[in-house]
């Protein structure tokens, strides 16, 4: 039996509501009985609705692995930082483990695009294996990573559990060369 379009929203909300990890459009896709672009327009629609939510609500977050009900206050006890870096395709996962070793988060990437300005993606790299997980779908894909837009400066929004945390890892990207200035948000 098919459902209409807002009974499935608010069923798609609903089930990532009830899951921790992320879900792949095509998984939805499957639950549902709907095509993926249904899915990514429902998503769509779902995200605009939440553009009018105050952040303390939760909203969706689309990942490289999939779709995920985000909590503003899972990071309340977090410190965040815009860092600005540049390294290599090889240097991801150094650059990543740098981060995650001293309890930080990777939440996104983005660049100042001469043509359409900053462009942003939601990475939610949480720890090693996310991490491992991404550079092998990066190695395995045959599309270039956003930072080749820019010549690999990039921008990273980090959280961390503590301002001496956000400062270790700061140090050890700066340490590796890979650091090129720090924002506070």
């Amino acid at each position: 039996m098919s459902m209409d379009g807002i009974s499935r929203r608010k069923a798609i909300v609903e089930y990532l509501r009830s899951t921790a990890s992320p879900v792949s459009g095509t998984k939805l896709a499957e639950r549902f009985h709907v095509s993926r672009q249904v899915i990514v327009q429902d998503i769509a629609l779902l995200r605009a609705q939440d553009s009018n939510i105050m952040m303390s609500e939760p909203y969706i977050m689309s990942t490289n692995k999939g779709y995920i009900l985000f909590h503003p206050q899972d990071k309340r006890t977090e410190v965040t930082a815009v860092i600005v870096v540049k390294h290599s395709d090889e240097q991801t996962l150094e650059e990543m483990r740098a981060i995650v070793d001293y309890g930080g988060r990777m939440l996104d990437i983005s660049v100042d695009h001469d043509l359409y300005g900053q462009i942003r993606v939601d990475l939610l790299i949480n720890d090693m294996e996310d991490a491992e997980e991404f550079c092998q779908k990066m190695l395995s894909s045959n599309s270039r990573p956003l930072k080749v837009l820019t010549e690999d400066c990039h921008y990273h929004t980090i959280a961390a559990p503590s301002e001496k945390a956000l400062q270790m890892i700061q140090n050890e990207l700066q340490e590796k060369g890979f650091l090129l200035l720090r924002q506070d948000p």
